[in-house]
Formats: C-alpha cells, sequence, structure tokens
C-alpha cells in the first residue's frame, strides 16, 4: 500500500446550524481561490435555492483547495438525519472527519448521529468547536461533552486523544490554543495536514472506482463521483461497471470525461490517481453504490448499508376543481418521470406502484426529507396532491414494531410541565432532564416517530417559540398502543367562489381561518381550523344582503384576524387521514379527500 502525500480527502460533518457551512466559507476564501474582486456570497456552498432559504443543507458538496502544494478535497454534508443517505454514502469517499460542534450548545443529536457513522468506518475525527466569540461561548466544557461522547459510542477509548481546534467561521480565524485569538485560518490547515491521514491505495493496481454521489447535468447526462481506491482512471477508458449488492450486473462502458474540483469548479483532467476525488460522465447506467472497475479485476467494492425509510405518504395526480390551471406537469406519466428520475439520485427514497395508475407510495427518511422533494417538484411546475404521512411498520416474530425516536428538547423552565404533559399523551417516555444554561431546561424523550407528527407546531406554541425541539430516528421497538393527536377539526367551505370578508367575518368566530378575502375556493377545501374537535361546514362566499344603500356597504366595518399562513411541513402535520395538501407551483391549499358534502357523510356513516 502506498500513501498519496499531495492529497488529504475529508467531510465536514456536524448537526444542523453548528456553522460547517459557513466553515467551508472560510477556508475557501483565506486560500485564494476567488479573485481579489470576485463577489461571493454568504454560505456560497449551499447552491440549491431551497437550501439558501432554510439555512441547512441538504444536498452533500464537494470542493478543493490547495494548501502547501497539498490538495485538500473537502466534502461538506447535510446536518439533518433525514438526509442520513447523503452522509453514510459520503463518507465512504474520504480518510478523516472535521466534527463542528457549536461553543455554547455543545453535541447534540444529530451530532451523536453523523459522529456515529464516521466512527462505524474508523474514521479518525478533527473536532472543531465553532463560534468561540459568541458571549455566551463555554468552550471548556464543550470539549469534555465531546471527549464524553466519543467515549460512549467508541469504548476502547481510542478516539480520546482527538485533536481539538477553537475557531469563529464567521469571523474567518482559527486557534489550536483557546487563550491566543488569530486573526487567520492557518491553524486549521496545519490541523487537517497533522491529523487527516492522506490516502493510501495501490498507484500499480488495475483501476478501480466506487460511484458515492450521482450529479446531473442536462448538456453532459449522469456524472459519477467518487474516489479512485486503486491505479489511475483515464478518459475514453473501457471499464466494467458492477455492483456489490447486484451480482447479476456487469456492464462494458467507457469513460466520457474526467473531472476533478478545484473551489467551486470542476476542472477535466486526461487522467486521475489513486486517492484523487473526480467526476465522471458518459456512462448512462451508473448508480450510487456501482463499482468502476478495469476488466482484469471485475471485484466489486462493498458498500454502505443505507438506513430504511421510516415514514411514507402518497403523492397523487391533483383531481381537485382547480386541476391543471396552475402546473405544467400535472399527468400520473410526468410524475412517475420526476419521482423515477429522483430516485437515481436520492439513495433514501423509495417509490411504488399502487392498485390507482394515479397514486404512488413515496417513502423516506422523514417528513423534512419528503417535504423538501415536494417543494423541489412544485418548483419545477409539478402540480399533484399529497396524504398525510404514515409511519412504516415491521412485524417480526408475529410482534408489530413502530419506529422510535429519540427526541432532545430544551425549553424554558416555565414550558416544561406543559411539554411533558403533550409529550406524554403521545406515547414519549421522558429517559433525562438536565438544567441547561439561561433558565431553559434539556428534556431527553424516547418516543414513537407518528407521536412526532403534528407535534412541532404545538410545541412551538405551547413554548410561545422558545424552545428547541431535535429528533433522531432511535430504532424499531414493540408498538406502544393509539394515539389521538389533533384534537381540533376543519372549518370545510361549503361552496365553490371567492372568499369575501362578510362570509369570512362569521367563519373565523368558529376558529382560525387560512385565507384571506379575494381568494378562490371550491366545496370540500379546508378554510381554516375549528376550535372544537369536529370539522364544520363554512361559506366564506356568502355576501350581506343589501336592503337597503346604508347596509350594502358596511362590509367594510368588518375586522378580520390575519390569516394563518403554514409551511408545507405544518399543513402536512395538520392534516388527518381523510384530507390532503394539494400542490401547485403558484398554491398550496389543504382538502377534504372526499369534495361533496353528501358523499363526505355517507363514507363517515359507513366506517
Amino acid at each position: 500500500m502506498q500513501a498519496r502525500e499531495d492529497i488529504r480527502n475529508l467531510a465536514i460533518i456536524a448537526h444542523v446550524d453548528h456553522g460547517k457551512t459557513t466553515l467551508v466559507d472560510a477556508l475557501l476564501r483565506q486560500s485564494g481561490i476567488f479573485r481579489e474582486n470576485q463577489q461571493v456570497q454568504e454560505r456560497v456552498m449551499d447552491s440549491n435555492d431551497l437550501e439558501r432559504e432554510r439555512g441547512i443543507t441538504i444536498l452533500s458538496k464537494n470542493t478543493a483547495i490547495t494548501y502547501k502544494d497539498v490538495k485538500i478535497n473537502i466534502i461538506d454534508t447535510p446536518g439533518h438525519a433525514d438526509f442520513g443517505g447523503e452522509v453514510e454514502r459520503v463518507l465512504k469517499m474520504v480518510n478523516g472527519v472535521i466534527l463542528v460542534v457549536d461553543a455554547f450548545e455543545g453535541p447534540m443529536p444529530q451530532t451523536r448521529f453523523v459522529l456515529s457513522k464516521a466512527l462505524d468506518l474508523k474514521l479518525p475525527v478533527l473536532v472543531c468547536v465553532n463560534k468561540v466569540d459568541r458571549p455566551e461561548q463555554r468552550a471548556e466544557e464543550v470539549v469534555e461533552e465531546v471527549l464524553e461522547l466519543l467515549l460512549e459510542l467508541d469504548e476502547t477509548e481510542s478516539y480520546l486523544d482527538s485533536p481539538f481546534i477553537f475557531a469563529s467561521a464567521v469571523n474567518g480565524w482559527a486557534t489550536n490554543d483557546l487563550n491566543v485569538k488569530k486573526d487567520n485560518m492557518q491553524d486549521f490547515y496545519e490541523a487537517i495536514l497533522k491529523y487527516i491521514p492522506a490516502p493510501t491505495g495501490d498507484f500499480d493496481a488495475p483501476a478501480k472506482m466506487l460511484i458515492s454521489t450521482i450529479d446531473y447535468n442536462e448538456y453532459i447526462g449522469r456524472i459519477g463521483v467518487g474516489k479512485v481506491e486503486n491505479g489511475v482512471l483515464r478518459d475514453n477508458q473501457d471499464l466494467y461497471l458492477v455492483n456489490d449488492l447486484d451480482e447479476t450486473k456487469k456492464i462494458k462502458v467507457r469513460v466520457g470525461k474526467l473531472y476533478e474540483y478545484s473551489g467551486l469548479n470542476k476542472v477535466e483532467v486526461q487522467e486521475a490517481k489513486m486517492g484523487s476525488i473526480v467526476a465522471v460522465s458518459g456512462i448512462e447506467d451508473l448508480n450510487i453504490g456501482d463499482t468502476i472497475t478495469d476488466p482484469s479485476d471485475l471485484t466489486p467494492l462493498p458498500f454502505v448499508n443505507i438506513s430504511e425509510p421510516t415514514i411514507a405518504m402518497n403523492f397523487m395526480v391533483n383531481d381537485s376543481p382547480f386541476a391543471g390551471t396552475e402546473g405544467r406537469f400535472v399527468t400520473s406519466r410526468q410524475i412517475r418521470e420526476r419521482l423515477n428520475k429522483e430516485l437515481k439520485t436520492n439513495i433514501s427514497l423509495r417509490v411504488e406502484e399502487t392498485g390507482s395508475a394515479d397514486t404512488f407510495k413515496v417513502s423516506g427518511r422523514g417528513e423534512l426529507h419528503l417535504s423538501i422533494l415536494m417543494e423541489t417538484m412544485r418548483r419545477e411546475g409539478y402540480e399533484f396532491q399529497v396524504s398525510k404521512p404514515e409511519v412504516l411498520f415491521k412485524t417480526v416474530d408475529g410482534k408489530k414494531l413502530e419506529p422510535m425516536e429519540i427526541a432532545v428538547i430544551d425549553v424554558p423552565e416555565e414550558n416544561v410541565g406543559s411539554v411533558m404533559e403533550k409529550l406524554g399523551m403521545r406515547k414519549g417516555e421522558l429517559k433525562n432532564m438536565t438544567k441547561g444554561k439561561g433558565g431553559f431546561t434539556r428534556l431527553e424523550f424516547s418516543i414513537p416517530t407518528r407521536g412526532l407528527i403534528g407535534y412541532r407546531s404545538e410545541f412551538l406554541t405551547d413554548t410561545k417559540g422558545n424552545g428547541i425541539i431535535n429528533t433522531l430516528f432511535d430504532k424499531y421497538d414493540t408498538y406502544k398502543g393509539d394515539i389521538d393527536t389533533r384534537t381540533r377539526g376543519s372549518l370545510v367551505c361549503f361552496e365553490s367562489g371567492v372568499s369575501v370578508t362578510y362570509g369570512l367575518y362569521n367563519a373565523q368566530e368558529r376558529g382560525t381561518l387560512f385565507l384571506g378575502a379575494g381568494e378562490k375556493v371550491y366545496a370540500g377545501q379546508i378554510v381554516g381550523s375549528n376550535s372544537r374537535p369536529e370539522d364544520i361546514e363554512v361559506n366564506v362566499c356568502k355576501r350581506k344582503q343589501a336592503t337597503n344603500m346604508r347596509a350594502s356597504g358596511s362590509d367594510e366595518a368588518l375586522r378580520l384576524s390575519p390569516p394563518l399562513k403554514m409551511s408545507l411541513e405544518e399543513a402536512l402535520e395538520f392534516i388527518t387521514d381523510d384530507e390532503l395538501v394539494e400542490l401547485t407551483p403558484t398554491s398550496m391549499r389543504l382538502r377534504k379527500k372526499i369534495l361533496d358534502k353528501q358523499l363526505r357523510a355517507k363514507s363517515r356513516k359507513n366506517n
């Protein structure tokens, strides 16, 4: 085995919002890859619109910088457990990880998740305690907490010597010593060269590369990204495609073009040696987990088992009265093609046909995982409707098992009682309770996944927006019994038309409205939430009878409360089994599955 000292391959892992992407920004800016006068946006690695809006990383990204003639390939990974499939597979490309931890918050649920994945692969860990410029930072305590977590996840104590570095990524400095403040990232670059090992392999062995990520370009087609494990890859080389999980797969292919990363760009190269992270084009049948290999050795490289989906929902052709008026792609064929295209790059997703040609069962790692897909599709011009998320149960030895989550909750002390009561009703079991900083208490629960569906919006209301909830899939465990979650009914539109102030004013006495005046509605659409458990029909299109001149203009005096505008996740949490969310490029509406009032009543009676 030979080491390639002119390269370092590393992944940056962290809990969401601990500053991974900002840290990569600082490393890129000080490496000299941007021109002096080049305009570079904040969080330059979050290229996707949704990532920039939400401030989270969804897709792993590759970049590269050069320091002291050593090329450092950096992969910025997502922090959300819902995108764990992204994290698991990119770790196969690297030789070490940088674990970023917030100097105030310390290790969080997703810190544990991403770190455990790295330790499973026995990767060295360089710990970066970020945001040490915060006035409330507690870096020394956080170092102890990280060491405790390392010991908990790996009992061999081999990780207790892991190096620490302290940084303020947003201000662009890092230091080995917390008492010595620097004004640049040089200590960080040096720590990478010292503690992240060089890739090893055999330069003279047959070429071999595992595809860890798939990219897509309309001009080039499918692009496979991975690390060259052995040998040398060349453009126009004849190779074979094999797969560790599919023994029958043996396809002769030819490499089109090879690209390496430089800064944020791909640079075309003629060849890539062992240890390089490269992108390969020209191979149409390429999938994640495939091995590209020389014909002289058709042994595939092993691939990680990706965690199973825990939540499913139905994607359906829109059949509301407004169907086809706002979207460009509305047919089942178009929706099927789009979902199948997503499968090629979204490894944690499953798509199944159902008894209906217009309905597809889509399973994923969590609500966020699926809602990002929906949001992406509607922005691309798709129009469809979706059902309430349902958890996926398993049966083992005749026992019904369900997915369980660890929920770590930080709440002000005055809200502890209401949170414990609500989670108790949802079959949550309190595992730990500790006093935190600044009047906050940390609660740790074990709770069924289905107990969390619909809870987040309630949680924000109960804690007046001051609480923080982080969840992480734990395991499948025995079914915990029925959970009665939604306590309020829907306000259902009585007729089709346009909403008017008078009708809305009468409806708002019954609960909270989701829309204002002047919006087109249809019978069976949900226009608000009732303050009581049952559904109520309301007529938001009803105008005041103009019996004389004075009364006809008095609508202006009626005061409407501002409507509640839900996010997609909140809408998915709100709906019940007999309701749907209708999504178009310009609108999101909630509706009953059965729009007709009589048919709905008949269906209820039969059930």
